[in-house]
C-alpha cells in the first residue's frame, strides 16, 4: 500500500515538473518566407498614324476644286505622305508636293489663267493635237522650286498613258515638267508627248483617278478626288471642245470605277463648269472645301481604323 501510495506520487512530481519545464523555440528555419508579389510595370505605348495618300484626277478647269479639298486636310491636320496625281491632278499635285504647303499651291492656282497652261497652235493639228504644251512646261519651270521629282517636298508621281503599250505609267523620277505634261496631254487636244523615246498622252484615258498608284507608293490610307464630268445640255462648237467632251465621258465612267480603290472618295460639285472655264477659280476652289469638310468623318474613321499602338521606344 505503501509503495503503491510512494509510486503514484513520484508520478505526480514527474508529470508536473515536465509541465512546467520552458518550450523551446520554434526552429525558424522550417517556417515558409512570403515571397512578395511582383507587379509588372506598364509599357509606353504610342500611337502610329498610317500614312496618307493622295489621288488626285483629272478634270480641266473643274480640277481647282482640288485646292479647296488640299486646304481643308491642312486646316484639319492631316499630313499627307504621298501624292499621285491625273491630267491637271498631276498639276495641281506638282504645285502642292513642290513645297507641301497648300498657301504655295493655291497662290499659283489662283494666279493661273487659260493662256499659261494652253498655246494654240494652228499646224499642231498634224502633231496629233492643238496644243503644243509648251506654255505649260514653262509656267511648271517658272514656279516651281523643285526641278526634278526627286527633290520635292513630297513623294509625287504624274500617271500617263504609253500611247505603244496601252498601259499607264506613274512617273516618279526625272524632271518634272515632261512628266505633268505627258499626263495633262489630253488626246485630240495636247501634243503627244515624247519622253526617253516613248510616246505618252493624259493618264485619264485609262486611269483618271490614280488610287491605286497612291496605294503603291507606300499610302495606307488613300484619299480620292474625283472630278465629275461637265453637266451640259449643249453639243460643243468647236473641235477642241468636242475632243475633250469626248475624253472627258469616258474617262468619268473608268475614274468611277477607279476611284473605289480608294478609301474615301471626295467628289465636288462642279458639273457645271467647263473645262476650259478659269474664271470660275474661287467658286471651284469653295466647292473642293465644302466635299472635303462633308467627307471629314469618313476620313477620320479610316484614319482610326489604320492607327496602330506601338511600344515607346
Amino acid at each position: 500500500m505503501r509503495l503503491a501510495a510512494r509510486s503514484a506520487a513520484i508520478a505526480l512530481a514527474a508529470l508536473l515538473l515536465f509541465s512546467c519545464s520552458p518550450v523551446p523555440p520554434p526552429d525558424l528555419s522550417l517556417v515558409p518566407t512570403p515571397v512578395p508579389t511582383t507587379v509588372p510595370t506598364p509599357v509606353p505605348m504610342r500611337d502610329v498614324s498610317p500614312k496618307v495618300g493622295l489621288a488626285l484626277g483629272g478634270g480641266g478647269a473643274r480640277g481647282f476644286a482640288e485646292i479647296g479639298v488640299l486646304r481643308v486636310l491642312e486646316q484639319e491636320k492631316i499630313p499627307i505622305s504621298f501624292v499621285a496625281g491625273t491630267s491637271v491632278g498631276s498639276l495641281v499635285g506638282a504645285l502642292y508636293a513642290d513645297t507641301g504647303r497648300v498657301l504655295d499651291a493655291e497662290f499659283h492656282a489662283i494666279s493661273v489663267t487659260e493662256e499659261d497652261l494652253f498655246d494654240y497652235r494652228a499646224f499642231a493639228v498634224f502633231s496629233g493635237g492643238f496644243v503644243r504644251g509648251e506654255r505649260l512646261r514653262r509656267f511648271l519651270g517658272t514656279n516651281l522650286k523643285s526641278r526634278s521629282i526627286e527633290q520635292m517636298k513630297i513623294p509625287f508621281a504624274a500617271v500617263a498613258v504609253d500611247v505603244a503599250t496601252g498601259r499607264a505609267v506613274s512617273f516618279q523620277r526625272g524632271s518634272i515638267a515632261p512628266a505633268v505634261h505627258a499626263s495633262c496631254a489630253i488626246p485630240g487636244v495636247f501634243v503627244p508627248v515624247e519622253i526617253g523615246g516613248r510616246t505618252y498622252v493624259d493618264g485619264g484615258v485609262v486611269n483618271p483617278v490614280p488610287a491605286d498608284v497612291a496605294r503603291s507608293m507606300g499610302a495606307e490610307v488613300v484619299i480620292a478626288v474625283s472630278i465629275p464630268p461637265l453637266t451640259r445640255s449643249t453639243v460643243p462648237a468647236n473641235p477642241v471642245a468636242v475632243a475633250y467632251q469626248s475624253v472627258t465621258i469616258m474617262s468619268a465612267e473608268i475614274g468611277r470605277l477607279r476611284a473605289r480603290e480608294a478609301d474615301v472618295v471626295i467628289t465636288p460639285d462642279v458639273g457645271d463648269v467647263a473645262y476650259d472655264d478659269f474664271t470660275q477659280k474661287k467658286r471651284l476652289i469653295t466647292a473642293g472645301e465644302d466635299a472635303a469638310r462633308k467627307a471629314l468623318p469618313q476620313i477620320r474613321a479610316a484614319i482610326a481604323a489604320r492607327t496602330r499602338r506601338v511600344p515607346v521606344s
